[in-house]
């Protein structure tokens, strides 16, 4: 959200529509044509419900404004383009008022497994079916509305909360392991990867563990938290997020998992 990016922003024109080429367009196809059979083995049932909801095409890249027509009614969110990346304190703000800022360039075909960077195909295809769930949808306000209220030092702790729940954090259905986040939806590579793969920790859901758990944006995630029931959402936003933020400072990061010790160890 802070870093630089190598991709430029697509531009809307006059008449607020960003014109996607059609290579770009093929791009979208090909990832939602990769994605959407595991999507439906392997994702949690709240991103399935939206994602029918939202009714998403296959063969284009959508226009934000016509995914928030339809997201407005659905939950009252709404989703607006910006740059590549955009500061902790814009991203908050957004949140607050139930706005979802969407990166409006595509990966590019060397990206096409795995973009460091959100996408497009990232905040449409992977954020906004998630949004529909009302349980989400006001976790989402209440990070931002929390990093309001945050100072600068606070905002990498919070958007910790946010990297292992909305983008990276899973679910359960029986004794399945089920994706949720976003940054799982919208990966090629690591969807069945979290799903699957015996490799990484799956811990169960403990919050002052994870504000004090490094991360990285560049690998494969080698720890994910386990949150058996949606409805605990609200329970971690209340009654002071910032109270837990501040005892998780005082105890610092907990050693980082052995495949994040290389340079760049963390990305908030």
């Amino acid at each position: 959200m802070s870093k630089s990016s190598r991709y430029q922003a697509k531009r809307a024109n006059a008449a607020g529509i960003i014109p996607y080429n059609a290579a770009e367009n093929s791009r979208w196809q090909a990832l939602h044509r990769s994605q959407i059979g595991n999507v439906y083995r392997y994702a949690a049932h709240a991103y399935l419900e939206g994602l029918e909801q939202l009714e998403l095409p296959s063969d284009h890249i959508p226009q934000c404004r016509e995914v928030s027509d339809r997201l407005a009614s659905l939950s009252g969110w709404r989703v607006a383009p910006v740059p590549a990346l955009i500061g902790f304190k814009q991203f908050f703000d957004m949140l607050a008022e139930r706005v979802f800022p969407a990166a409006s360039f595509i990966r590019s075909q060397d990206d096409f497994h795995y973009v460091k960077e959100p996408d497009i195909f990232h905040e449409i295809f992977g954020h906004t079916p998630l949004l529909v769930d009302p349980r989400i949808a006001n976790f989402s306000q209440a990070i931002g509305r929390c990093g309001q209220q945050a100072k600068a030092a606070d905002y990498a702790w919070l958007a910790r909360l946010y990297w292992f729940t909305i983008e990276f954090g899973l679910t359960t259905a029986g004794d399945a392991w089920k994706p949720l986040g976003a940054g799982l939806m919208s990966s090629p590579s690591e969807l069945v990867y979290a799903a699957t793969s015996e490799v990484p920790l799956r811990r169960p859901f403990d919050l002052m563990q994870l504000l004090r758990t490094p991360y990285r944006i560049d690998i494969q995630q080698p720890v994910y938290y386990v949150l058996d029931d949606l409805d605990k959402l609200s329970k971690l936003v209340e009654p002071d997020l910032l109270a837990s933020i501040r005892l998780a400072q005082r105890k610092g990061l907990a050693p980082p998992h052995p495949a994040l010790a290389r340079d760049n160890t963390e990305a908030a």
